[in-house]
């Protein structure tokens, strides 16, 4: 993807971070330089796909590339997800877009603040405790 970048904007869930570059451009979308149309599985895809699907056909005058890094493969979906919203967010000034992202789900527009919980003594995790017997 050439051409200057118009917007550079962010996306996080659990221990995934994800930028998105947008340039002026013809509708190609990378994720991990890899096309988001062969990218899986599936279920992923269409996550990230959700913000472009909801803006109709104006993302089509943009090129998306997105690098993600750490965590699992939907939360690198989410945070991917997360950081194209908001850069067509940026792109687009749009604000009824802004108020139908937030309706459709809050995620798309402000980050998952929710981190795992460190282990704890006693037990094999955060929540898990040895057991005990009374006999």
């Amino acid at each position: 993807m050439k051409g200057p970048v118009v917007t550079i904007t962010s996306g996080k869930r659990k221990a995934a971070v994800a930028r998105a570059y947008l340039r002026k451009g013809t509708g190609r979308i990378r994720v991990n330089d890899l096309p988001l149309e062969i990218y899986d599985p599936e279920m992923a895809r269409r996550k990230i796909q959700e913000p472009l699907l909801m803006v109709g056909e104006r993302w089509k005058a943009l090129d998306i590339e997105v690098q993600v890094q750490g965590g699992g493969i939907m939360g690198q979906a989410s945070a991917a997800r997360t950081a194209v919203a908001r850069g067509l967010l940026e792109v687009l000034k749009d604000n009824t877009l802004h108020d139908m992202f937030r309706h459709y789900d809050r995620s798309l527009v402000v980050n998952d603040p929710r981190r795992k919980l460190p282990k704890r003594p006693g037990g094999r995790g955060a929540r898990k405790r040895r057991q005990k017997s009374y006999r």
